[in-house]
């Protein structure tokens, strides 16, 4: 009886805490709720930064890990982001995938969308419109020393299509890389609202930077 009288203060604070995520502006409970429990039971994040007690910050900000980023807001670990000035939906985390299966991420895009999932096609040549920032950036680099070649949106046939999966719930950027893994796409792109995009092989960049996640679009 001892361990679960123990216990039942320990719950209560808890739930107690994540109900104040939702009180806490820019945190973002979808992605964040489990990680931030998790850590919050271990009594890893419970000192308080902005009161000159931060004997915990190094503890916190290895239990969150790669989530640190974006669910540090949440225990109150560091200045709350500005969501008016560059909402999350603006800023994504994009990466190309080892081992791509075109076959499968094809196969699983023909026909009738999946459950829980969009199917978007658009022309490569609207997806290579994006690329004026990057390429200008590119070319002031050394081009002996960076070696990278990017298409024109001139050189690609105008009925060449660049087809992308949409989860329709929010996931965290670990799922999605696992989801796109294991659909065979080439890349993923993870917006910091956690919508995920997995983005087919006859894409030359990294898909659409519109956010299409049905149940995550704040």
């Amino acid at each position: 009886m001892r361990p679960a009288l123990f216990l039942c203060p320990v719950l209560i604070s808890l739930l107690f805490l994540l109900s104040g995520l939702t009180l806490i502006s820019g945190c973002n409970k979808a992605l964040c709720a489990s990680d931030v429990s998790k850590c919050l039971l271990q009594g890893l994040c419970q000192c308080r930064p902005s009161e000159g007690n931060c004997s915990c910050c190094k503890e916190c900000m290895l239990c969150l890990s790669s989530l640190w980023e974006e669910c540090c807001d949440c225990v109150g670990m560091c200045n709350p982001r500005n969501y008016n000035d560059s909402p999350a939906t603006s800023k994504s985390t994009v990466e190309e995938l080892y081992r791509p299966i075109p076959s499968l991420f094809r196969a699983l895009t023909e026909g009738d969308a999946p459950i829980n999932m969009m199917v978007v096609s658009f022309p490569i040549a609207e997806e290579l419109s994006h690329h004026e920032n990057l390429v200008s950036f590119l070319e002031t680099l050394d081009s002996q020393s960076h070696n990278i070649s990017l298409p024109s949106s001139s050189s690609v046939h105008d009925d060449a299509l660049c087809t992308v999966v949409y989860f329709d719930d929010c996931v965290s950027i670990r799922q999605c890389k696992q989801y796109c893994e294991s659909m065979g796409g080439s890349k993923y792109r993870w917006f910091h609202n956690a919508c995920c995009e997995c983005i087919g092989p006859e894409c030359l960049d990294y898909g659409s930077k519109a956010v299409k996640c049905m149940n995550c679009l704040i």
